[in-house]
């Protein structure tokens, strides 16, 4: 990995000078302002953010969450006594709160949701003895395994679908929840979370074009290192999908959800609004974050060209980053971060497939 001197030395020009047709506009600013970004805990990581992103309100789970969610910093310093403190406490809440924990859970749904409570005892002990036995690999992977637990119980807490989507976007496909996209390409596979709950409208004409094979065999356009990968410009004079329907370029509108907010901003950035120290719940700051392209010079002009966004994510705290709240993030890389690194605008994407969520897609009437 480049040290960040060598990366800044990198990316900071290209960030200062390059316009982006489809993505970003050029962007100008004093270099003092960069240097001066707080480096801050912005949150990295696809599967956590996505486990965040979630809609629901149970202080208890969160609170499970947050503190083994916060062993990885601790672990790489190998500080073992915080690490302690934080089991400690999580055992605590498990012991000592489970039913306000299944409370929170849809009746019909709680026999799951107390199944999935004891793997996370289990999943505990486990990761008492290995933190008592200094084993940094076995701490890592039963934390995976525990997170993974936790966000199944938080996927549970979800009833029904939180807002309703303008009138004057039900004519596009939206999704209803989440969909994991499996992803073939010519340097290795990638498996992709959508998240709906967040950016129904963008997540929605994603699933419809995965469904429709709109990018099977497609190449990649763009691939800048340590910027972005773009794909989904059609064979042709077209620049987007043309829906068969109306012969016409499907458009789609921006649409970012903030923190706090129980429904999504459309067709317009945060900083038009006034809102520049509000976060996106879907912000890009893990590598890998799914992004909607879009013409410089039309807000709701998107139709089927996205890109991952490759920055590496010290460099690029959530909210100081340059894109949050210009751009529609849509969800994330779970698995296969390191074919991103491999991709070429030679190389393409020879199958997408949707492998869970389909029923989350909501066609218009």
């Amino acid at each position: 990995m480049l040290s960040l001197g060598r990366r800044a030395a990198t990316w900071l020009p290209r960030l200062f000078a390059l316009s982006f047709a489809l993505i970003l506009p050029a962007i100008a600013i004093a270099p003092a302002a960069i240097a001066g970004l707080p480096p801050g805990n912005a949150i990295t990581d696809g599967r956590a953010l996505l486990r965040y992103a979630l809609p629901i309100d149970n202080p208890d789970i969160r609170e499970v969450q947050k503190d083994i969610e916060g062993l990885s910093d601790n672990l790489r310093a190998k500080r073992w006594a915080p690490i302690e403190r934080n089991l400690k406490h999580v055992s605590k809440v498990l012991n000592l709160r489970p039913k306000n924990i299944l409370a929170a859970v849809p009746e019909e749904r709680r026999p799951q949701a107390e199944a999935l409570l004891a793997e996370l005892k289990t999943d505990l002990s486990k990761l008492e003895e290995a933190t008592a036995a200094k084993n940094k690999p076995e701490v890592q992977a039963a934390r995976n395994h525990f997170l993974a637990v936790v966000g199944e119980i938080e996927e549970l807490m979800v009833e029904g679908f939180p807002f309703e989507v303008p009138a004057e976007y039900r004519n596009l496909p939206r999704l209803e929840g989440r969909a994991t996209i499996a992803v073939e390409t010519t340097q290795g596979d990638l498996t992709l979370v959508v998240d709906g709950y967040s950016a129904p409208i963008t997540a929605g004409n994603f699933v419809d074009l995965v469904q429709r094979g709109f990018y099977n065999g497609l190449p990649f356009t763009r691939a800048e290192d340590f910027y972005v990968l773009q794909i989904g410009d059609p064979v042709g004079p077209e620049t987007g999908f043309i829906d068969p329907k109306t012969k016409q370029e499907r458009q789609i509108p921006l649409e970012i959800l903030v923190e706090g907010d129980r429904e999504p901003v459309y067709g317009a950035t945060l900083e038009e609004l006034g809102r520049y120290t509000d976060n996106p719940v879907l912000p890009f700051s893990a590598f890998g974050t799914l992004g909607w392209a879009r013409p410089s010079d039309n807000l709701n002009g998107g139709s089927s060209q996205f890109f991952f966004f490759l920055f590496e994510p010290e460099l690029t705290p959530a909210g100081l980053n340059l894109i949050d709240g210009r751009y529609a993030a849509f969800g994330y890389v779970v698995e296969g971060k390191e074919v991103l690194e491999k991709l070429r605008p030679e190389d393409k994407i020879l199958k997408a497939k949707v492998v869970a969520g389909a029923e989350h897609l909501i066609q218009p009437s």
